[in-house]
């Protein structure tokens, strides 16, 4: 079994674009079988790429192949005049699930995130029943923020989300 030892994690480029949609698309099956629009999901994250500002992707390689990544996105907080970085995006291919993928990228972006200047920690939201994943967190001393996320989609959101049974 392969261990967290023999990866490499970098930041994503431009040449990972189709490899971080299909994370996502595979992603968003999994957990809330959601079929995304591949395009659209393709351009969204070009942008981020091209447009630091809005996030920064991670890639975890094992022998050459992408075998994970984690997105970080920045919100600003008045109440504490710093930026919570939000990890989203996460996906671990099925072959190197349990084998320390997400601990190491979680590892970086939390040395990332001590290291930086005006940011008071990190944030995820995860679904209301995953268990597995929100045992992974704990165990990583994450906590249970207490909030429910609330939302309301424009009409346009259904053409690029569709939920599947």
């Amino acid at each position: 079994m392969s261990t967290a030892a023999d990866l490499i994690l970098r930041d994503a480029d431009s040449t990972d674009i189709d490899a971080l949609a299909n994370f996502a698309i595979a992603m968003a099956w999994e957990t809330e079988h959601k079929r995304l629009d591949p395009d659209t999901v393709r351009r969204g994250i070009a942008v981020v790429i091209a447009e630091p500002i809005r996030g920064r992707y991670f890639i975890a390689e094992r022998a050459g192949e992408r075998v994970g990544t984690l997105m970080l996105t920045y919100e600003w907080s008045d109440w504490r005049c710093a930026d919570w970085w939000w990890i989203q995006s996460v996906y671990i291919v099925e072959s190197a699930r349990r084998s320390g993928v997400f601990r190491a990228l979680y590892q970086h972006a939390h040395a990332l995130c001590a290291a930086a200047p005006n940011v008071c920690g990190l944030r995820l939201y995860v679904e209301r029943d995953n268990q597995r994943a929100q045992a992974t967190y704990a165990a990583l001393g994450m906590q249970d923020a207490s909030y429910l996320v609330f939302e309301q989609g424009l009409p346009w959101l259904a053409e690029v989300v569709r939920k599947s049974d």
